[in-house]
């Protein structure tokens, strides 16, 4: 394992930043017959505080998507008010429309969309991977045969837009057809103008089609993106040392293989990044198992951001292996084709059945829809193609996914983590139709 380069350590601006422990699921476990370990080890989950310019996060804490500097059809208003603590941008998309310029001008990321509360950007790394093969992040294995496919492959009806070289990332613009080109020391600059609070360094996703031989030569690419990464991330802090500081995550990849991502996890965690980041192509039924192993070898005094997940069984069993954040998209996705999620379980208010439900989405929901909208006005917005049915949905599925979490949070930390578990994860199963 190579020794940190002192010379990658970024400015004492870093002060800025930091995360602290606070209870451990293992210490705080006190319901009689309670399991003890988790995929082969001991529960690796935990809270803490993630402090930053901009406002803490307590942890674990579910970080709603806001891709183009907004939650679709959501104000940032309305995210704070449903408890959001922090909300996540994407890189690419900002640097292709309106511009990492336009952003820094108006004082970066939160200031541009009024949302006065800690940011995330990642750094364009999962557009690599879906621009240049058109494969999805989470492939179902089970659809395809190990012999067909390959590392060149391209997804059905799908046009590579994206060509990856050791120095970085030639890419086709989805808005325009302009060609640009990404580098870690490019996509560092681009996020440093956008000003979220935490950064991720510039990684190649690789998909689960992908060989072992690819994957390998992928890990040390972006092993070696990393470092590049953290020197331009140095750099830029003391260039603009007059900014609040911008914390920087190393990603972690390795795909399916626990030797390549426990290698991933040894080389970043040696480097001076403020926390780390675990990417990459998950099938769902070994999510607990590669983030543990990622968990087991990650420096215990930084934070670990899951990235790309919200389905309740999935958010237990990253927590429960020491994610500590996690993003998705999909709470606001599946709502604007009407489906909301509920205590027990997910429906689709357009449904024919809902058409005179007088009743709330959930009665129990504290939301802004639940305490002034009924299933059957739901559904009639859906219906008459309104615009403002995908809001009123997608503030009760952000709230939802916000307080399934917080509560994780609480009960981690007053010993009844397991009880409300299995209380949310069987009513959900239980009745989703």
């Amino acid at each position: 394992m190579p020794a940190p380069d002192e010379t990658l350590r970024s400015p004492a601006a870093r002060s800025d930043f930091g995360f602290e422990v606070e209870h451990r699921l293992a210490e705080t476990a006190t319901i009689p017959g309670a399991r003890a370990e988790a995929n082969g080890g001991p529960f690796l989950g935990r809270t803490g505080t993630i402090s930053t310019p901009h406002g803490t996060i307590r942890t674990p804490a579910f970080v709603p998507v806001g891709t183009a500097a907004t939650v679709k059809a959501v104000l940032p208003e309305s995210m704070a008010e449903l408890g959001a603590q922090a909300l996540l941008a994407n890189a690419y998309h900002l640097y292709l429309q309106p511009g990492a310029d336009v952003l820094d001008a108006a004082g970066g990321l939160g200031a541009f969309m009024n949302w006065p509360g800690p940011t995330f950007t990642d750094s364009g790394g999962f557009q690599v991977m879906s621009l240049g093969s058109g494969f999805r992040k989470v492939i179902d294995m089970s659809t395809v045969a190990a012999s067909a496919a390959g590392d060149d492959d391209v997804a059905t009806g799908k046009e590579r837009m994206a060509r990856v070289d050791d120095d970085g990332v030639t890419f086709t613009s989805h808005i325009n057809g302009d060609v640009h080109r990404f580098t870690p020391e490019i996509s560092m600059q681009v996020q440093h103008r956008l000003g979220a609070d935490i950064m991720f360094a510039f990684d190649e996703l690789t998909t689960l089609h992908n060989s072992r031989g690819y994957q390998e030569t992928s890990l040390e690419r972006t092993r070696r993106w990393a470092r590049r990464c953290l020197a331009e991330h140095a750099r830029l802090t003391e260039e603009r040392a007059d900014r609040p500081y911008q914390a920087l995550f190393g990603v972690i990849q390795g795909a399916q293989y626990e030797d390549l991502r426990r290698r991933a996890c040894r080389d970043l965690g040696a480097m001076d990044f403020d926390g780390f980041g675990i990417g990459g192509a998950l099938e769902k039924e070994n999510l607990g198992t590669i983030v543990r192993w990622c968990n087991e070898e990650l420096p215990e005094d930084r934070p670990r951001h899951l990235l790309g997940i919200s389905e309740p069984d999935d958010v237990f069993t990253a927590l429960e292996n020491g994610a500590d954040t996690f993003d998705c998209v999909s709470p606001t996705r599946v709502a604007r084709t009407g489906t909301v999620y509920a205590p027990d379980g997910r429906f689709t208010v357009s449904n024919a059945r809902f058409r005179t439900d007088l009743s709330p989405i959930d009665d129990d929901c504290d939301c802004y829809t639940c305490a002034h909208y009924t299933r059957a006005y739901l559904h009639h917005l859906f219906k008459a193609k309104e615009r403002l049915s995908a809001t009123l949905t997608s503030i009760h599925n952000e709230r939802f996914v916000v307080r399934m979490v917080d509560g994780a949070r609480e009960s981690m930390a007053d010993g009844t983590y397991f009880e409300y578990r299995d209380e949310v994860l069987g009513r959900y199963y239980a009745g989703r139709s």
